[in-house]
């Protein structure tokens, strides 16, 4: 009797986009036909945009993921798939890169169905229509990636540890516990490692200070405390794949000869905590966490520590105090958590996907790691494509790669062909790089010359209707509502730069406000207490260093080149174009639009409060702003 498989993405890009509807419609259609199938629940691959993702497969193999399948899809793509074996071409994405050719000691992926060694022969009539599908390692979002933190994402069900076994994990745990920890940290030290959360400071020389840190009692901790506005790798890295971020914390408590460990996360993440917790009782009751793990007499307890989404605890040392009870505000450092963090003891912090990519490294080995990447920034980088971008989504890339390759060949281009005008990486603390920076690669040196951070892979694409003053003034918002007010630099300097950002969008703003704005992003930059406060000009100063043509257009021109600051607009209707069908005078809020059938319409300036709703409804383009 032929067994039957499907996967259905459940990650909250999944759940968001109705992964759980279209589930209990699958289980109904099933029920109805009285056909007997295993459904499985997976993480997020990266290919958000294509939600719901759903696999298919019959006796292990013939496996074709599909993508957007809603709820309403679901009788056809049973009706089609599982009845008549036959694949439904304008639904498929792809096949397993290596299914069926008998590879030896590949991993062998098809959306969510994975399996390592040799693929065997087929045994069931592959669906028709199946050979004509792209293989899943040649879609154009995933040929230029290499996944070594998304290794088992999408890969496999997050809640069933079982299956993370099965697929190596734990492996590097059990070699690592029969190493020397001094040997552990060497092997990371030679990977090269440098964190993923920020600055980008090299991980084994952190391992390696904490471990030679005085003290009998040390930490290890997680920074899973994601708060960039459009990122989400440490989300969904959580949310696919737990285990990878436990076990290596595991094995850094191992090199570092601590028996405690912390997961921060923001309690905004309900899933991924979710599945936090199970993770660790799993892990617990197969005795790779807790009292004498696997009979080595290593000790390692993990506990997770839900944060209240403040921004600036995502700063080490803010994220330490509030584990300790207290509000979150950073400290001054030295001395660094390292020689003293958590209750005064040597702490180890670390971010998810830094954690993540050291199973892979104890596995394979520092040397392997250390030949991807470039001399000085080695490895892999993932990043969350936000923005307008056609395929938004999770992509690890190598490091080195050029923006280029991240945006058009991998995330498609712009949304809707239009113009591109840039990114912004790095989150709040980030910076803008334009368009001549488009084959900039992607390093911790050459973000940084260029006047950004790498951050945690935050990466926000910019079309030609983004304001450039509007965005910097969105990011100081951000930054200076979420400032913790301890210094006097963050607390008060991001609220004068804000004030002057708010009067140049406003029309009135003068020459001199740029070099105030310099000046005091300067000032801030040096003065602040901690790398949040110290970050946060970085959005201003970087758009005035790539684009302070549209700040002067502002000010002098009492113009937004980008029609999106609404003080300086003007909207008005194109007498010649005008049809009089009256429909933007029926959606006008405020009535500023007269006319009567058939007749030009007009706009009064003064009663118009430029929503943008009568652009949006005329359907001759007789509207315009500017």
């Amino acid at each position: 009797m032929d067994k039957w498989e499907i996967v259905i993405g459940m990650g909250t890009c999944g759940i968001a986009a109705g992964a759980k509807e279209t589930m209990a419609a699958i289980e109904a259609e099933l029920a109805r036909r009285k056909i007997k199938a295993e459904i499985i629940q997976t993480g997020c691959i990266g290919m958000c945009e294509q939600e719901v993702l759903v696999d298919i497969r019959r006796n292990g193999e013939g496996t074709v993921t599909y993508g957007r399948i809603s709820r309403d899809r679901v009788p056809r793509l049973i009706e089609e798939h599982v009845v008549n074996n036959r694949v439904v071409a304008e639904w498929a994405i792809c096949r397993p890169e290596l299914e069926a050719t008998g590879t030896e000691g590949a991993v062998v992926v098809g959306g969510a169905a994975a399996t390592r060694g040799k693929s065997p022969a087929p045994k069931v009539d592959l669906p028709a229509g199946y050979a004509d599908l792209i293989p899943f390692d040649q879609l154009p979002f995933l040929r230029k990636q290499k996944r070594l933190v998304l290794r088992n994402c999408g890969a496999m069900d997050p809640e069933v540890i079982d299956q993370y076994i099965a697929r190596g994990g734990y492996e590097a745990l059990k070699k690592a516990l029969k190493m020397k920890p001094a040997d552990v940290v060497a092997e990371v030290k030679l990977s090269g490692l440098r964190g993923r959360g920020g600055a980008g400071f090299p991980t084994g020389l952190k391992w390696e200070t904490t471990a030679n840190a005085p003290g009998t009692k040390k930490y290890v901790v997680c920074n899973a405390d994601e708060g960039d506005p459009g990122a989400f790798m440490d989300r969904s890295v959580l949310e696919g794949d737990p285990h990878s971020v436990i076990e290596g914390m595991s094995i850094a408590a191992c090199a570092i000869g601590a028996d405690e460990g912390y997961i921060y996360c923001r309690a905004e993440y309900p899933l991924a905590i979710k599945r936090l917790y199970l993770a660790i009782d799993q892990a617990t009751g197969k005795g790779f966490l807790g009292k004498n793990v696997l009979g080595t007499g290593f000790n390692f307890t993990l506990k997770i520590k839900e944060g209240a989404g403040a921004f600036v605890c995502g700063e080490e040392t803010a994220l330490l105090t509030s584990i300790e009870g207290n509000r979150g505000m950073p400290r001054p450092r030295p001395p660094f958590p390292a020689v003293k963090g958590l209750w005064g003891a040597p702490t180890n912090i670390n971010n998810v996907e830094t954690y993540a990519n050291i199973p892979w490294i104890i596995t394979e080995g520092g040397a392997a790691f250390a030949a991807i990447g470039t001399e000085k920034s080695k490895g892999t980088k993932v990043f969350a494509l936000a923005g307008k971008i056609k395929n938004t989504g999770l992509a690890e890339v190598p490091m080195g790669i050029t923006l280029r390759e991240v945006v058009y060949d991998i995330g498609g281009g712009v949304q809707g062909d239009k113009a591109y005008k840039g990114v912004q990486i790095g989150g709040p603390a980030g910076g803008c790089l334009p368009t001549q920076l488009l084959d900039l690669p992607v390093d911790y040196e050459s973000i940084v010359q260029a006047g950004a951070i790498m951050g945690s892979g935050g990466l926000i694409v910019l079309d030609e209707n983004t304001c450039m003053v509007d965005l910097a003034r969105f990011f100081l918002t951000f930054t200076q509502n979420e400032s913790c007010g301890k210094c006097t630099p963050c607390r008060e300097g991001t609220k004068r730069m804000l004030e002057i950002l708010n009067k140049i969008t406003r029309g009135e703003g003068e020459p001199e406000d740029l070099t105030r704005l310099e000046e005091l992003g300067q000032a801030i930059r040096d003065t602040s207490l901690c790398g949040l406060g110290q970050g946060a000009p970085n959005p201003v100063l970087s758009t005035l260093r790539y684009f302070r043509h549209e700040y002067e257009a502002h000010i002098n021109q009492k113009r937004c080149p980008a029609g999106v600051c609404t003080a300086l607009l003007d909207y008005r209707i194109d007498a010649e174009a005008c049809k009089g069908c009256g429909v933007c005078k029926k959606v006008c809020p405020t009535g500023a639009i007269t006319g009567e059938l058939k007749q030009a319409h007009v706009i009064d300036g003064e009663k118009c409060i430029k929503c943008g709703a009568c652009i949006e409804k005329c359907k001759f383009n007789a509207i315009e702003k500017g």
